[in-house]
Parts: structure tokens; sequence; C-alpha cells
């Protein structure tokens, strides 16, 4: 490791457009997507703001730490899937579940009741084709001027970092799983 010197000076930078509702992308195949997603409806639960959390690919009976967490907080989270594509009896019952999701999702951003709309997982049923991108692009594109909306998921398509305001790319260096160590409860879910 290298020691550098702490910044001491920084240009300032003074914003010049108004605050307005962000589209914010967690994308990669590192892990911490959903973790950085959960950590923004956290930060803005905090200060007072209305938050929903919708979860493609987990089924609505989920019991994960997040879902446990939320509900004590207050904090609505909504699995909208089957679990995930190799765990799916019937893949066309799981793209219809995701379109009837996509449904709610988009009535609720569309609403513009909530501050901040969570889209967690929503790349896979992008990915697979259960989902059109258009509408999702449209849906962000006319949602109310005050609401964010964070969408995690590996392989973002390019017209979704091209609309969004902030991308992420989480990069998986090393993971545990590739060294025998199986998930954990607390860290992976």
């Amino acid at each position: 490791m290298q020691i550098e010197k702490p910044p001491v000076d920084r240009e300032r930078i003074i914003p010049t457009a108004e605050r307005r509702g962000l589209i914010l992308v967690h994308t990669g195949d590192g892990k911490g997507k959903s973790t950085a997603a959960f950590g923004l409806a956290l930060r803005a639960h905090g200060r007072g703001k209305a938050v929903k959390i919708y979860q493609f690919m987990k089924v609505p009976s989920a019991r994960f730490g997040e879902h446990r967490l939320f509900e004590q907080l207050g904090v609505p989270i909504e699995g909208l899937g089957d679990g995930f594509s190799w765990k799916s009896k019937d893949l066309e019952h799981s793209a219809q579940l995701a379109r009837d999701g996509w449904a709610r999702a988009a009535a609720a951003i569309a609403a513009g009741e909530h501050f901040l709309v969570v889209l967690d997982e929503i790349m896979y049923p992008l990915r697979y084709g259960w989902l059109p991108l258009e509408p999702v692009l449209k849906a962000l594109r006319e949602r109310p001027a005050h609401v964010h909306v964070v969408l995690t998921g590996r392989n973002a398509p390019q017209e979704l970092i091209d609309l969004a305001d902030t991308v992420t790319e989480m990069t998986l260096i090393k993971h545990h799983f590739k060294a025998g160590v199986p998930a954990q409860r607390g860290i992976e879910d």
C-alpha cells in the first residue's frame, strides 16, 4: 500500500441545477447492488421520506434479513417473483409475475407518492425478455419530477445507463463462494 498525503485543498464545484428526482443504477457482477439500494432506502426513510421497494425475483412470502428489518421500520417491501429462474417450475409464469409486478411498480412511480422507489433485480426480467425495455424507460422519463428511482441488477442495458443520472458498476474482485464458502444469512440475504 502506498501512503498518500490527505488532500487539504480541493476545487469547490457549485451546483447550478435545481434538485430533482434521480435515476440511479447499480449494476455489475460484484456484490452490493441491492445492499446499496437498501442503504439509500434506509437513508431516505431516516429523513422521513416515503419509500417503496419492489423485488422482481423474490417471492412475496420471502423473509430475508432485509424484509424483517424493513417490516419493523414500516418500509413497504414487496416480492414480485417466484425466485430465480433456475428454481422456477414454469418460466412463463415467472414472466407473467414480472409483468404484473412491473404494472404495480410503474403505477407507484407514476402516482408520485414515494420519494424513492427501488426496483431491485429488475435487470433479470429485462434481460430475459419478460419485460420490454421501452415501457420501463418511458415510465422513468415520465415520472413525477420529485421521484427518485433506483434500479439494480447485472448487465444493465445501455439505454438505461444512458438515461440514468448516476450509474455504479460493482466489480467482482474476489468472492468467498469460489473458495467453497457457502452463502450465509445476514451476508447474502
